[in-house]
């Protein structure tokens, strides 16, 4: 006789198994991420069929079995009817969902992941809908306290390069500073560019070194290249090697201190969005457009999918929304 436990979770995923179950993914505060079968979910009179959809919140009554458990009881205490009922509030939701299965564990508890991702949804569900930029905010502000709670935040209040105290200005319309995902966060731009023309400088004298310990003589050798990044892909990556023609028996790589990619340039309105992320109510500043909230949730995405290792799928869903919403409006 199989064991059987009691759970109470969200559920986050659910995939289609023969002709009338469901597999569904479940975020518990007890027991982190599990797979579990709904028996029947998909029959038309079935218990488990309501119980079983996405963000519905059940106490369980679950089956072990051999490759995947059971559920046999659920007792729904929670749902959210408003995300299903606005694509954009839904579309946030799922995106959100995909950052939760990529952080949480299983078989340990997840009790801070399990209320957090609660309160985000509530927080898209009590979004009016007349207000686009106010669903992307509240993207933004679940998205950065997932990954703050995974300990991924990225850098936002210093410059990751001088270690000096980024505060926006409001007064140069032009002000900027660079966001480096390799670097893990917000660089002073001033910065990044003394770091590069150091870099340079440094290249030119190791090319100098190199070419003084081996001259090149005057025989018509064959010349061998030592591989290095070229084209895009040494920018990409600012460069970290350089190639030097010598005969065959006497090639020379000279490395250089890595330079990390600007990824985008944040202006001060974007750059104070994303340092108050950090605190427990969203921001409200006047003069912050639709454009500065996407800017930010797209910048939060990029880095997202970085230190994921992944591609957020449901990110394209925002993008089309938003997008039809712009046309509405125009």
């Amino acid at each position: 006789m199989s064991r059987t436990y009691k759970a109470t979770g969200i559920n986050l995923k659910t995939q289609v198994l023969g002709e009338s179950d469901k597999i569904v993914t479940i975020l518990t505060r007890e027991f982190g991420l599990i797979r579990a079968v709904a028996p029947g979910a998909r029959k038309h009179h079935s218990s488990l069929g309501g119980r079983s959809g996405m963000f519905v919140v059940n106490e369980l009554l679950i089956a072990k079995g051999r490759s995947l458990d059971k559920i046999t009881q659920a007792q729904t205490l929670k749902t959210y009817p408003g995300l299903a009922k606005d694509l954009g509030k839904l579309a946030a939701g799922q995106y959100l969902a995909e950052i939760v299965l990529c952080l949480a564990l299983s078989e340990q508890p997840q009790e801070e992941l399990y209320e957090l991702f609660n309160e985000h949804l509530h927080r898209l569900e009590a979004v009016s809908s007349a207000n686009p930029s106010g669903v992307l905010a509240h993207l933004a502000h679940g998205v950065f306290h997932l990954l703050a709670l995974a300990g991924l935040t990225p850098q936002v209040q210093v410059c990751c390069l001088s270690g000096r105290s980024l505060k926006p200005d409001f007064t140069d319309p032009n002000w900027q500073v660079g966001f480096s995902i390799p670097a893990g966060g917000t660089v002073y731009l001033e910065a990044w560019e003394r770091l590069r023309r150091e870099g340079d400088r440094e290249m030119r004298e190791m090319r100098e070194m190199a070419t003084d310990q081996f001259p090149m003589p005057h025989v018509p050798f064959p010349m061998t290249p030592v591989a290095s990044p070229v084209g895009d892909a040494a920018r990409t990556t600012e460069g970290t090697s350089a190639t030097h023609w010598l005969p065959n028996a006497q090639t020379v790589v000279v490395h250089r201190q890595e330079i990390p990619v600007i990824s985008s340039r944040l202006g001060a309105i974007e750059l104070a969005l994303l340092q108050h992320l950090s605190q427990p109510e969203i921001m409200q500043i006047d003069s912050a457009r639709d454009h500065d909230w996407l800017s930010v949730e797209q910048i939060l995405r990029q880095y997202a999918q970085y230190q994921l290792g992944r591609p957020i799928r449901s990110a394209t869903l925002i993008d089309s929304y938003f997008a039809a919403n712009h046309d509405a409006t125009v």
